[in-house]
């Protein structure tokens, strides 16, 4: 009896034992029946470990089956390998390449570098950053296309070289929305990245002529060469304007990069059978003839040169102050020897960010009908593509450079270069 005069109970009531025992039976039976489970479990995984085992190949000489391949079947049968996203052996039939590459599973990002040559994360920023400009106001006739499939289209159409007739179809949209949007995603790439085509400065500046004095070029800039982007005939145009040296239509671009292959200043308009000449008309030329080019403080080198800066050109481009070219002649002495094996290495990288843009956007690989008011537009839209990648650093399959002929036989692709 406690101080308030009630009474307490030192053992249970009838009722309060029988829910204890009745609790206590249930936990015994629940650990008895998981104790069974996993008996039954393991004598599964046993019976089918000793099943495999006993199997035999019938072919002569096989042997039995290898210790890996045994666990491999073991691990998938015991349910070891996740199967939540499974992936695609076989080629994707889902409705065209949109509707490919809206898919998410584990094959997403090589079917974003097959069609679009780049990873998802990079298309996602690449649209993100048009977005602002492509937006299109809905009206009672239609709803407009988004503006992440305008910019697929765009590079999916530079990267195949397909007609807009037949790529068009891939994306849901007809002929003319496909030339809109190739057209629309031209200007707004010139738009949202004013800046990836520049001269670098600051540290950036460093590190390229860093890079050039390493390899025997102290105070150089970049590498300047051309190429020639290959066309139909122009329709209402004198062909012969476009008629180049390797007797096909083409335009002339200029183009000047870095060892990192950065495209630092590109011109494009000349018709292919502009003579070399007329090539040095271009604004940077120009800029460079004024003394408007390389602004910064003259560098001593050795031997008492003074040069502000200078640009490595093949024998294409006239000797000057601010373009070195190859000594070249039939006689060398070693020592020119010497200096036109290092300029040849060095400007080399020119050729190689021909190889990389006109490899990942085969559209100006190949003779193609286009628009000439607006083709001069799409490569400089292309070499920011180009400048963006590089940055972001997705990398070059050496395989692009590469095609079968008509004969069968496998060789390197024309990069149009002079």
């Amino acid at each position: 009896m406690d101080v308030n005069g009630d009474v307490v109970h030192d053992t249970l009531s009838k009722a309060e034992r029988a829910v204890v025992a009745a609790t206590v039976n249930l936990i015994l039976i629940r650990c008895q029946l998981q104790r069974i489970e996993g008996r039954m479990r393991a004598a599964i995984r046993a019976r089918r470990k000793k099943t495999l085992q006993s199997m035999h190949v019938d072919e002569e000489g096989s042997g039995a089956i290898c210790d890996a391949v045994l666990q491999v079947c073991y691990a998938m049968g015991c349910g070891a390998f996740p199967r939540a996203t499974p992936r695609w052996w076989m080629k994707r039939r889902t409705g065209g390449v949109w509707e490919d590459l809206r898919q998410c599973d584990d094959a997403t990002e090589d079917y974003f570098k097959e069609k679009l040559r780049i990873s998802p994360r990079v298309f996602r920023e690449i649209a993100e950053a048009l977005s602002p400009f492509l937006q299109r106001r809905v009206t009672f006739y239609r709803e407009p296309p988004q503006p992440d499939l305008i910019v697929a289209y765009a590079l999916y159409r530079w990267a195949s070289g397909e007609t807009y007739e037949s790529g068009t179809c891939s994306f849901g949209i007809g002929g003319k929305s496909g030339l809109v949007a190739v057209r629309d995603v031209t200007s707004t790439f010139l738009s949202a990245y004013p800046d990836k085509i520049s001269w670098p400065t600051g540290l950036q500046k460093a590190v390229v002529l860093r890079a050039f004095a390493d390899k025997g070029f102290p105070n150089c800039h970049g590498c300047i060469d051309r190429t020639l982007i290959f066309i139909d005939k122009p329709a209402n145009c004198p062909g012969e304007d476009y008629y180049d040296r390797k007797r096909r239509f083409s335009i002339q671009a200029q183009v000047v990069v870095d060892l990192n292959l950065r495209v630092l200043d590109v011109f494009v308009g000349y018709q292919g059978s502009c003579h070399d000449v007329r090539i040095h008309l271009s604004s940077l030329w120009a800029r460079a003839e004024a003394g408007k080019l390389f602004t910064w403080p003259p560098v001593m080198l050795p031997f008492g040169v003074r040069t502000n800066g200078y640009l490595l050109g093949d024998n294409g481009y006239p000797p000057s102050e601010w373009v070195v070219i190859p000594c070249g002649g039939l006689s060398q002495h070693p020592s020119e020897m010497r200096f036109d094996n290092k300029q040849k290495t060095a400007r080399g990288a020119v050729e190689r960010a021909f190889g990389r843009l006109k490899g990942m956007w085969r559209l100006f690989l190949r003779s193609h009908k286009t628009n000439m008011e607006m083709l001069p537009q799409q490569f400089v839209a292309v070499c920011i593509l180009h400048n963006i990648l590089i940055d972001a650093g997705i990398p070059f399959d050496d395989n692009l450079l590469w095609e079968v002929g008509p004969d069968g036989v496998r060789r390197k692709v024309d990069l149009g270069m002079h």
